[in-house]
């Protein structure tokens, strides 16, 4: 059932991409609100809009604000895109006519590698380790499901396009609002590995995961998908292992549960890259991440990372409130893959 309030803008910022937040009055109340403005158009001070409140009434790690519904002042009477009949959030209230990059054509094998994540917080230290081991490679991200769907959600994407760490950005399956569009991860792989030239992609998630605390009720399990739908395209994967030293969750300890789950599953090998220091750190059984990825019949490549260099940057260095030096096996891992990834660009 949806939870929507019905509210005033009090006040609007300035969007910043595809993103704006603004200030309602609820029934007496304010509170923090953000749309997208490729739905929904801008926002502005005095407007009638409907908001989604569920996130925020229920204290969810990713509800910081509400979203906006539709702006009853002026977000009535648009128009679509001209020519797009491909729709996304199909058959929702919020479904929208796209114009897909997948063409007629199969290419395979893409003959180029793919990383693959379950948390939208090792994007950027795989992207900056890529940058620091391939000079002028091009990297482009394949945003999925299991996290975020609006691709204006993260600001460090829109940070690393500007910057030059990512040289594209395509929106998969019910992910949308990315420079491109895709219906499957499939075609955004082929699109960005073959069209559109990239060296190598890296795969995963908007931010905001969802989760349950179970083997299988998480968003990282996309990583599963992902991860096969590359082998299948002809890509050399790299799964960036989800690594903790930190968080107080046992199942996160070591080599996170989400990660040997990913790697029971899978149907053929993959590589995982696990950074030299860290990779001593063992799981919740007392066991290595080493001994736990070769003990599930996939290959290790064990790398230094520059976690100063990292911390350097001025990219995101925090997960889950911890900060990279209260959990630097989590960004360990991510620069890890990222230089694995590098290291498999073929001239």
């Amino acid at each position: 059932m949806l939870v929507l309030r019905r509210g005033t803008v009090l006040h609007a910022d300035p969007p910043e991409g595809t993103q704006q937040a603004f200030t309602v009055e609820i029934e007496g109340r304010e509170r923090r609100a953000f749309g997208d403005v490729a739905l929904h158009g801008e926002t502005a001070a005095g407007d009638d809009v409907v908001v989604n409140t569920q996130a925020v009434d229920l204290a969810l790690g990713s509800g910081g604000a509400d979203v906006l519904h539709v702006n009853l002042t002026r977000g009535l009477g648009r128009s679509g895109v001209p020519g797009a009949h491909v729709m996304k959030l199909n058959y929702t209230s919020l479904q929208h006519a796209v114009l897909p990059v997948e063409g007629e054509d199969l290419h395979v094998p893409l003959g180029r590698p793919a990383a693959v994540f379950g948390l939208h917080g090792q994007l950027a230290p795989i992207a900056w380790a890529f940058s620091r081991t391939a000079s002028g490679g091009r990297l482009g991200y394949v945003q999925t499901a299991g996290g975020a769907l609006p691709g204006g959600h993260s600001r460090v994407v829109a940070r690393m396009l500007d910057e030059g760490l990512l040289a594209g950005h395509l929106t998969a399956a019910p992910a949308f609002g990315g420079q491109g569009e895709a219906i499957t991860t499939a075609g955004a792989l082929q699109h960005g590995l073959h069209d559109l030239g990239w060296d190598a992609a890296v795969v995963g998630p908007g931010p905001g995961i969802l989760g349950s605390g179970s083997a299988l009720g998480h968003g990282g399990l996309i990583a599963l998908d992902s991860a096969h739908t590359g082998l299948a395209l002809g890509c050399r994967v790299v799964l960036c292992a989800r690594m903790s030293s930190g968080d107080p969750r046992p199942r996160h300890q070591g080599l996170s549960h989400h990660t040997a789950t990913v790697l029971r599953l899978l149907l053929a090998p993959v590589e995982v890259a696990l950074p030299v220091g860290p990779a001593r750190t063992p799981d919740a059984d007392g066991v290595l991440p080493v001994a736990r990825v070769t003990g599930l019949g996939h290959t290790v490549t064990e790398l230094d990372a520059d976690l100063d260099g990292y911390r350097a940057s001025g990219l995101p260095a925090r997960t889950m409130g911890r900060s990279i030096d209260e959990d630097a096996p989590f960004f360990a891992a991510a620069l890890a893959c990222g230089a694995a990834l590098a290291a498999r660009i073929t001239p």
